[in-house]
């Protein structure tokens, strides 16, 4: 049926008691959609009466028991964030300290709601998140006391289970300024020294033994003690007391080296943080690729104005994990005419990689589908036809420019599911065969390899008794 457009401007022309007669309509026997309404009608109100109907929502969520669906939790997720729009749009400009109430009221719940719900796809943690980014909007328009405010932050990290208080200090800085980061610093370094509370125990009461209950007590507690005295450091750009909060062997791991001389080199310290990023290098197994570790190595040699250091460091990378970024960052730093060397070096180290789906790997993110070409081509009996996460893709890339090397691609696929007998992947190599007949038409020079008829014959001579893979096929 042919009609006006379903628009603001068309909704405005019906006029206002026709378009209450429609929303009345469509909010019946929906609960959240009637709180809505009723919330954006309080907002011209004032302030005071829209706070008033979001504590008494928050005070049925923080009163009820029952478990939330999955169904359920996206409606609930839908309305906090609506809250969350409310308090900072209607309520924030006009009184920010009371918005603030609202929104930290707000982070309270998580607790309650997670202990309710499976949060597995994080839908209720973002909603907490989006509170927290209000709140670190807000938070230079705020005008109550710092130390107050950082004992109250300090209280919530303190009893949060859920992380929904995680970033608290960062999103407060403004508000809690020097007064109230000075307060947190003495309130984490005291509770370091306490004994442990009645508090500190509620989430571990499940484990029968005292000993091991208070053993991860305490390290909880102490985890979170360091995570404040962190953020503290970091806003009161204190590198050392940042660095304290490790021994020297853990400012050596990979996963700490990086962050520390990222901090080090903000302040300055440029040796400092090399001596630290070197003394971690050999830290870290062949296998593993410690990319953040490089790349902060890579920061100290720069701020160094150790040219040659960091040409070598980048080559290296590019040797043992063929990352085409440091190739490339590598090639620019080299004089005229010298890259062009360099980059028949690299590409000659490619082609004798091993394994071969690293190799692979590189061609398709360089990207070099030439080199990717190559690769097939000199190197096809090495192809592991289980790498699929690999050769798919590649396939895919190299099919319009270089149809050959995509069909012995896709053939080291369907020759392994057959030969395997991976029935689970007989409907992919079938596929596989279809666009190899597609690609057949393309290919002029079979460069020594069985055109698609022969393959196929050969496919049949040799899994014959393949019923299910032929079933599909045909």
């Amino acid at each position: 049926m042919a009609g006006k457009a379903l628009n603001k401007t068309n909704l405005v022309a019906l006029g206002a008691e026709a378009l209450a007669d429609l929303l009345l309509e469509s909010v019946k026997g929906d609960a959240a959609r009637q709180r809505r309404v009723r919330m954006a009608l309080a907002a011209g109100e004032g302030p005071d009466t829209v706070a008033a109907d979001v504590r008494k929502r928050f005070a049925s969520i923080r009163r009820a028991r029952s478990y939330i669906s999955r169904k359920t939790q996206k409606t609930l997720a839908k309305e906090l964030a609506g809250h969350t729009e409310l308090i900072e749009t209607r309520i924030a400009p006009h009184a920010p300290d009371l918005a603030f109430d609202l929104l930290w009221a707000q982070l309270h719940l998580a607790a309650g709601i997670h202990d309710r719900t499976d949060d597995s796809w994080g839908t209720i943690g973002e909603v907490m998140q989006e509170v927290m980014e209000a709140i670190s909007r807000l938070s230079p328009a705020l005008t109550r006391d710092p130390e107050a405010l950082a004992e109250d932050v300090f209280e919530a990290i303190s009893e949060d289970g859920y992380g929904a208080f995680d970033t608290a200090i960062q999103a407060l800085a403004e508000a809690l300024g020097d007064a109230g980061l000075a307060r947190l610093k003495s309130l984490a370094e005291a509770a370091k020294d306490a004994p442990l509370s009645d508090a500190d125990f509620v989430l571990y009461e499940f484990i029968t033994d005292r000993r091991q209950r208070e053993e991860r007590a305490r390290t909880a507690r102490n985890r979170t003690i360091e995570m404040v005295l962190q953020d503290v450091a970091d806003l009161q750009g204190d590198v050392d007391a940042w660095l304290s909060r490790y021994t020297a062997e853990q400012l050596t791991y990979h996963t700490i080296a990086p962050e520390a001389a990222a901090r080090l080199l903000e302040a300055g310290r440029a040796e400092e943080a090399l001596r630290l990023v070197e003394a971690a290098l050999p830290n870290t197994e062949l296998w593993h690729d410690k990319a953040d570790l490089d790349e902060a190595h890579f920061a100290c040699l720069e701020a160094l104005g150790r040219t040659e250091d960091l040409r070598a460091a980048l080559w290296q990378r590019f040797e043992i994990r063929l990352c085409p970024i440091s190739l490339r960052r590598h090639l620019k730093m080299l004089p005229d005419f010298d890259d062009i060397e360099a980059e028949d070096r690299a590409r000659q180290h490619v082609l004798t990689f091993k394994p071969i789906e690293a190799a692979l790997i590189y061609s398709l993110t360089a990207p070099d589908l030439a080199l990717g070409t190559e690769l097939v081509h000199a190197r096809f009996p090495e192809i592991d036809g289980e790498a699929y996460d690999i050769l798919t893709p590649l396939a895919e890339a190299l099919l319009p420019s270089h149809p050959l090397a995509a069909v012995l691609l896709l053939r080291s696929m369907i020759d392994f599911a057959l030969s395997k007998g991976r029935s689970g992947r007989y409907g992919h190599a079938a596929r596989h065969l279809a666009t190899c007949a597609a690609a057949e038409s393309a290919i002029t020079d079979h460069a020594g390899h069985p055109s698609h008829d022969a393959y196929v014959q050969g496919l049949r001579s040799t899994h014959r008794r393949k019923a299910t893979f032929w079933e599909r096929v045909e």
